[in-house]
């Protein structure tokens, strides 16, 4: 008997043409591919851009922050010219200007976010005080500042300098 068989299709083989089917979605995924690599690239450049950028900015800020501080400086290089120039004046007119020049220094350090402190008799603290000598004194708690050598400049953790202090010793 003879019976009509579909025709079989051959498997494919090296060499043979991919179908219709075969080839649009090899194309699909290819230009999917292109599209990643090329959204990639782009994304690589923009974060390139950004970089340099804020580089730009960063100096940009920094050289404002220079000179406001240097401005700030400017009114007390100014007294301490005139200091100068009356420095054949009377003595104790030339020193009240020049503690009215510290005390303008003292005041642009406290406006830059660093103030001023130098107090004796409160508790040696390791974050704000350096220990240059130490004190036997009686009337003195232990461990406690009894005089300041130099004044320390900062406060809430932005500390540009520790005082320098003597400190009292235990008793014994």
């Amino acid at each position: 008997m003879a019976t009509e068989q579909e025709p079989m299709t051959p498997p494919e083989q090296p060499g043979e043409t991919p179908s219709p089917s075969q080839v649009t979605e090899a194309d699909e995924q290819t230009a999917a591919l292109d599209e990643m690599r090329d959204r990639w690239r782009r994304a690589l450049a923009d974060l390139d851009n950004l970089r340099k950028r804020h580089a730009k900015e960063l100096e940009r800020v920094r050289a404002e922050e220079r000179a406001r501080t240097a401005g700030a400086w400017l009114p007390v290089l100014d007294n301490l010219e005139r200091a100068l120039a009356h420095s054949d004046s009377d003595p104790s007119a030339v020193l009240k200007g020049v503690e009215a020049v510290r005390d303008q220094a003292v005041e642009v350090l406290r406006g830059l976010g660093y103030p001023r402190y130098e107090e004796t008799g409160v508790p040696f603290d390791p974050t704000r005080h350096e220990v240059v000598g130490v004190v036997d004194t009686p009337d003195a708690e232990p461990n406690t500042v009894a005089q300041v050598v130099s004044p320390g400049y900062g406060a809430d953790g932005k500390q540009l300098r520790p005082a320098f202090v003597v400190v009292s010793k235990r008793q014994e």
